[in-house]
């Protein structure tokens, strides 16, 4: 493990993997490897259960990570892999919390009263692909739970979070270590943090709001038709 991102969900992780990636520290590591291969679901809701993590099973194959449930982790991380640099993604705390409550929160706490329909399509999941169909229950125990104490509707105790997060890995990482970084920065500081030359190329821009609403319905599809 080369590089450990310790910043929360839609702080830039999609952008700053596919940046990773582009400078040769891939494989990344990022939620959507996790949705991806929904046997992952299981592994981190055992860690997220309290059963002990076997970082580097976890990680196998991988030479960074970030987003949640990763960075629900980051001192674990950092302890564990003492010579992976660390990246905190950083950005507005208000426009953070615009775009985390109207994607991730939105979608856990609709979760708490499903209409019929989206019953129907659990159901279905569940029948097709029972790994995935533990994403609830694991994105509580590894997120909502353990990082906004399953706070994720109180605005005011959400955003405290957000900048608590960010003095502690501040606080815990050491200089030299630790890049603070706006994805909007681009290129410039990530690339003089890990000492590799700046691409001839704009830096990645992903997953867009409207994007991440538009995945889960062809997702869900493909789980039912597919059994994955």
């Amino acid at each position: 493990m080369k590089v450990i991102g310790a910043g929360f969900g839609r702080t830039g992780t999609a952008s700053l993997k596919a940046a990773l990636e582009r400078l040769d520290f891939g494989p990344c590591y990022h939620m959507s490897s996790v949705i991806a291969e929904p046997r992952r679901i299981r592994q981190w809701l055992d860690i997220g259960e309290g059963h002990a993590a076997d970082w580097n099973d976890v990680f196998a194959g991988y030479r960074s990570a970030l987003d949640w449930p990763a960075s629900s982790y980051w001192r674990e991380l950092a302890d564990h892999y003492p010579d992976a640099k660390v990246v905190l993604t950083v950005r507005d705390p208000e426009r953070w919390y615009d775009s985390v409550a109207s994607t991730i929160f939105a979608r856990a706490l609709a979760e708490r009263r499903l209409p019929l329909r989206r019953r129907i399509v659990r159901w279905l999941v569940k029948r097709r692909s029972p790994d995935f169909a533990l994403y609830p229950r694991m994105a509580r125990a590894t997120v909502m739970d353990r990082v906004f104490g399953g706070r994720i509707d109180d605005r005011d105790h959400v955003l405290d979070v957000f900048d608590r997060h960010i003095a502690e890995v501040k606080a815990a990482i050491p200089d030299g270590r630790l890049l603070v970084f706006d994805v909007a920065e681009g290129w410039g500081p990530l690339c003089a943090f890990l000492g590799v030359p700046v691409p001839d190329e704009p830096f990645p821009q992903s997953n867009e709001r409207a994007a991440w609403h538009g995945k889960r319905p062809r997702r869900l599809a493909r789980l039912i038709l597919r059994g994955r």
